[in-house]
């Protein structure tokens, strides 16, 4: 009984570890490649003068698409202090995230820009997206079980009596009967 359930925390671990690292690296790399240059303009100008080149990054061209990866950043890291239907929530948000990420690339990818359009950027804006949609549905679907942050220092629930060696909690009259035993310098969990 024991080993069971030691092996469905440590599943419940290394899922959890899968989903934030997959909506981190997908919303990151997202990032990064929103502020890479997706296509450079030339524009002639009377002789002597040299064309004028304009630079346009996916962020001049889509500016809600870094805005969106950073949230995806942020909710990635918030996977691991939350629980339960609150992560499960989280987890369909940021598959939601993910997903207008990933149709960002792919416009980004199909749109005719102005000028020489580098199409390698858009397409790690997808891959971007799709991870951190992979991470957040993850999340969605498993994330309920999965351990919490500091739940490990958590009082177990109790079920009948006390293990031995464990008091129960302390309550009303016994909290400062509790806090007079410590002043006095006595362990008020010794029974």
């Amino acid at each position: 009984m024991e080993v069971e359930r030691d092996a469905g925390a440590g599943a419940g671990r290394r899922e959890l570890t899968y989903a934030v690292l997959l909506s981190l690296a997908g919303a990151g790399l997202a990032l990064w490649a929103a502020t890479r240059t997706w296509s450079v303009e030339l524009t002639v100008r009377p002789s002597p003068l040299p064309p004028e080149r304009v630079a346009r990054t996916g962020t001049a061209l889509l500016p809600w698409l870094p805005a969106l990866a950073v949230v995806g950043l942020a909710g990635g890291g918030a996977v691991l202090a939350t629980r339960g239907r609150v992560r499960q929530f989280l987890g369909g948000l940021l598959a939601l995230l993910g997903l207008a990420v990933a149709i960002g690339g792919g416009y980004g990818l199909a749109a005719g820009f102005e000028g020489a359009v580098s199409r390698q950027w858009p397409a790690l804006c997808l891959v971007g997206g799709l991870l951190a949609g992979a991470g957040g549905l993850l999340t969605a679907l498993r994330g309920r079980g999965w351990p919490a942050m500091g739940a490990r220092y958590e009082r177990p629930a109790r079920s009948g009596a006390a293990p031995s060696g464990v008091a129960g909690p302390v309550t009303g009259r016994r909290t400062t009967e509790a806090w007079d035993a410590l002043d006095r310098g006595e362990d008020p969990t010794v029974n």
